[in-house]
């Protein structure tokens, strides 16, 4: 069975999140953004939600998990819950 190694970053704006994508890009680590700015409980662990497989995650975070490019950080991915910045780290299956 497919799974992923993911962290992301939520927000509850589309600006909030367009300006830390910019921050990430511009060299900043993710991890520290968000243990800083993200509202999910995993920003206590620099945004890491762990291994997992598809149908975890709300939709359209899991859209992009299971599809987009590895390492990158995608995003911003509207969601009923806020805005994500997803990186996904590694993928098998």
């Amino acid at each position: 069975m497919s799974h992923a190694h993911v962290r992301h970053i939520m927000v509850a704006t589309e600006e909030a999140c367009l300006e830390l994508k910019a921050q990430i890009d511009a060299g900043e680590d993710f991890a520290a953004c968000a243990t800083k700015n993200s509202k999910c409980p995993s920003g206590r662990r620099g945004g890491n939600l762990g291994v997992i497989k598809p149908g975890q995650l709300v939709t359209e975070v899991d859209a992009v998990v299971f599809s987009g490019e590895i390492r990158k950080v995608h995003g911003p991915v509207k969601s009923e819950f806020g805005y994500h910045l997803v990186q996904v780290l590694s993928r098998v299956g």
